[in-house]
């Protein structure tokens, strides 16, 4: 989906996963039911959470006033930073000060050389951070992306809000490192540019001399150095080299009554290896980082394997989860077996279909019975109160768990334990790290609830999210 159906989509996901908040389950339903009646149930999934968000924020808009100043469409001067940058950056280059003292040029010692030392180690960090496949990091880059933070709009600080805010900032870090990056090597291209055009435009009214000065390097050397240097533009221009002879001849300050050697090739020189070396690798750069940026906002990405994004598409195309349970020593009663249905639901939707298997008595853990089939969420539901043991809920676990799959999870229900020693009491902490020692054992998930009418199931579900996820 482009950048501002996925605006739309997270934020209608913070709304309706946050604890506080105007959403409600009645929300959620005529919202899917629009989304359905709108793009069908074999639409894309991409298609189908645009509409549903459209819908769900369209339902939300007379109860959240803020909705009104908040807009998706990225703003309009995000496009214009690269091109505002490279402007600054191409009269920062026309005006920079003059490539010699007076009207003398040491060709050891231009600001050229700075600027290609420059760019080449950029290049390796930019190869460095292409092999380690993480985004290039450095002052300016962070500068500019607090630039970018601070010029966000400002949101709402409820709950809903500052979670979207969070989401969204982490989802467009891709969108905002492709855009730097145009911005940054545009920049640096047109800063190359405008030194070139600098220094055509002073040698149009000033007459540049030439020679180099060394306390460490004789002509040997500076004929190795810069003949390496100058070596691809001498051979694109057809401007020759001066010998060992000609480079010594070259060697000193000049003397003010001295004509000395015309600087004229050596800005020919100079203009093409900037080209070569900063200019066009830099335009290239910045060409590949602006269709990365386009292709991102075009196809924005979301994270669709979370669970969230899994119920919903579950409900787009009539699919139930299967939740098995198999309950260890004692059976649920009503009252828990309510809660699980209410806890699945929070979870999964009202997709979830839960399906409990004989209770698995003390002995028998070794031979389950009513194995599922692939694809079903597998608990094991125990009471926090009993003794963990790898010999009983151990044996459990590993028996249904699949040849090369995972165990299943365990589902501790807290109900009798808190009643008997309190919610508050630090025998709860102590039996659940016991339990917990067990699962590591076991290389099984866990998940703490309290089945009881009226009990806090959030943490819950959001573990159960995470196991269907894994």
């Amino acid at each position: 989906m482009n950048q501002a159906d996925a605006g739309r989509v997270l934020l209608l996901r913070a709304f309706e996963t946050s604890a506080v908040s105007p959403w409600t389950e009645d929300d959620a339903a005529g919202a899917t039911r629009s989304a359905l009646q709108a793009v069908g149930s074999t639409a894309a999934p991409d298609a189908f959470l645009a509409a549903r968000a459209q819908a769900g924020l369209q339902r939300l808009a007379g109860r959240e006033p803020a909705l009104a100043g908040w807009s998706p469409q990225p703003s309009a001067w995000a496009g214009l930073l690269p091109l505002g940058l490279g402007a600054a950056a191409f009269v920062l280059g026309l005006v920079v000060d003059r490539i010699g003292s007076g009207q003398g040029i040491n060709l050891l010692a231009p600001p050229i050389w700075a600027l290609l030392a420059w760019n080449l180690g950029a290049y390796a960090v930019l190869l460095w951070a292409a092999l380690r496949r993480r985004a290039p990091a450095g002052p300016l880059r962070s500068a500019l992306q607090a630039a970018l933070r601070r010029a966000a709009p400002r949101l709402p600080t409820a709950p809903p809000w500052a979670h979207f805010a969070a989401d969204w900032a982490a989802a467009r870090l891709p969108l905002q490192g492709a855009r730097l990056g145009q911005a940054l090597h545009l920049g640096a291209a047109l800063l190359a540019a405008g030194v070139i055009a600098g220094l055509y435009l002073r040698g149009l009214v000033l007459d540049y001399r030439v020679s180099w000065q060394s306390t460490f390097l004789d002509a040997a050397a500076v004929q190795s150095l810069l003949g390496g240097l100058l070596a691809p533009a001498s051979a694109l221009s057809g401007i020759g080299l001066p010998d060992l002879a000609g480079w010594q001849a070259l060697r000193g300050p000049l003397p003010a009554d001295a004509p000395g050697a015309s600087a004229a090739p050596w800005i020919h020189l100079y203009a093409l290896t900037l080209l070569g070396a900063v200019v066009l690798p830099r335009l290239l750069l910045a060409g590949a980082a602006a269709l990365r940026a386009g292709r991102l906002q075009r196809q924005f990405p979301l994270p669709l394997h979370e669970p969230y994004f899994q119920r919903l598409l579950r409900q787009q195309r009539g699919q139930a989860l299967p939740v098995r349970l198999w309950p260890h020593a004692r059976a649920p009663e009503a009252a828990a077996r309510s809660a699980l249905q209410r806890l699945l639901a929070g979870a999964f939707g009202p997709g979830a279909v839960l399906h409990v298997a004989p209770t698995v008595a003390y002995g028998s853990e070794e031979a389950p019975t009513d194995l599922p089939p692939a694809g079903t969420l597998r608990l094991v539901l125990c009471e926090l109160g009993a003794t963990p043991e790898s010999e009983s809920q151990g044996r459990l676990l590993q028996a249904l768990t699949p040849p090369g799959g995972v165990p299943p999870w365990l589902l501790l229900d807290e109900a009798a334990f808190r009643q008997r020693f309190g919610a508050t009491s630090p025998r709860l902490q102590e039996r659940r790290q016991a339990w917990r020692a067990l699962a590591e054992g076991c290389a099984a998930g866990i998940v703490f609830a309290t089945l009881q009418d009226g009990a806090d199931l959030a943490e819950a579900e959001a573990a159960l999210q995470a196991a269907q996820a894994a």
